[in-house]
């Protein structure tokens, strides 16, 4: 059975959401706000997201940034919000499809049955991905030491540039795409940011930063994230 999570602070859309979708033999999990909506996807795992932008503890498009760290689950944007630069945004961020309200329980059953045709079988990555001593909660954004429990601070950028690299383990991502997602296409030239933050990450994560076992450099060409240590090699460019 499918297993859908609807996300929106509204009791009513959230009520008739279930009722509709159960009626459909959908498996149904709800959430009223970002903190709840990210909890229970990391420990419930939906096959789909209907998620709403306007939540009251945090806007939608981070719930989106932080699903997507993890997972590559299809997610619906389902929101009172009609301008073109709202969608842009939150399908730049990872959304799969944008409805907007006033919506037609068809219309979104359509894209519901669309979204996990295109998807299959969801295929999550874990939440949690361990670097050295240190374990790296992507769903909740907390970095620990596995040893002591202390918790290491990231900047909102760096936490945007370990989740790309952590949810392509072991795949190059290119400097282009680095700078596009974090910075914008106007920074896609910028290495130099990458290279400050990328130091940065290193410094904090890696047990030895002028030899990264994990967040390595592929000269001239992008970063990886590597799971399985490999040779040591210069952190570089």
């Amino acid at each position: 059975m499918t297993k859908i999570l609807v996300v929106d602070d509204e009791p009513q859309i959230l009520r008739a959401l279930r009722i509709n979708l159960r009626a459909r033999q959908y498996d149904v999990e709800v959430a009223a706000d970002g903190a709840s909506a990210l909890r229970v996807a990391a420990s419930q795992q939906p096959d789909l997201v209907v998620l709403d932008l306007g939540l009251p503890d945090m806007d939608g498009v981070d719930v989106i940034r932080g699903l997507r760290g993890w997972t590559t689950v299809p997610i619906i944007v389902l929101s009172g919000r009609a301008g073109s630069a709202d969608k842009v945004t939150a399908l730049d961020a990872g959304a799969d499809d944008y409805i907007t309200k006033p919506f037609g329980v068809d219309e979104l059953l359509a894209r519901i049955r669309a979204a996990t045709r295109r998807h299959g079988a969801a295929e999550s990555s874990p939440s949690t991905v361990r670097i050295g001593q240190y374990t790296v909660d992507l769903a909740d954004r907390v970095v620990r030491s596995a040893d002591s429990g202390t918790q290491v601070r990231l900047t909102p950028t760096e936490w945007h540039l370990l989740e790309i690299l952590a949810r392509n383990p072991g795949k190059l991502v290119s400097q282009r795409q680095l700078l596009h997602e974090v910075w914008g296409p106007r920074y896609e030239t910028e290495t130099n940011y990458l290279r400050q933050y990328m130091a940065q990450l290193r410094r904090k994560l890696e047990d030895d930063a002028a030899h990264p076992r994990h967040l390595l450099t592929e000269p001239g060409m992008g970063y990886r994230f590597q799971t399985e240590p490999m040779p040591a090699v210069p952190a570089g460019d």
